[in-house]
């Protein structure tokens, strides 16, 4: 089954120090841990129009095990993407707010 671009990006990410990046042009978002950085910077450029993509970091993260008294668990892994848009490339509003 062929992933649309709403099922790679899932969602932003919202921190002092990602807002902080939207200066430089640089959106973070959780994305599908399969995706590589070719099919994340497709998706931003559809899901996004007029954004030209320039560089793709990615990032996977272990989840952390965790207990609730005798039960042991862990939290989801997950990847995220920080995405460097072009210096002519509009920006993207849905982070200026």
């Amino acid at each position: 089954m062929k992933k649309t671009a709403y099922d790679i990006i899932r969602k932003p990410i919202i921190t002092e120090q990602s807002m902080a990046a939207v200066a430089e042009k640089k959106y973070t978002f959780v994305v599908d841990k399969s995706a590589n950085k070719i099919q994340i910077k497709k998706a931003i450029e559809e899901i996004f129009k007029g954004v030209t993509v320039q560089k793709v970091t990615t990032i996977n993260y272990i989840g952390k095990p965790k207990r609730m008294g005798v039960h042991v668990g862990k939290r989801a892994d997950w990847k995220k993407a920080v995405v460097k848009l072009t210096e002519d490339s509009k920006t993207i509003e849905w982070f200026e707010n």
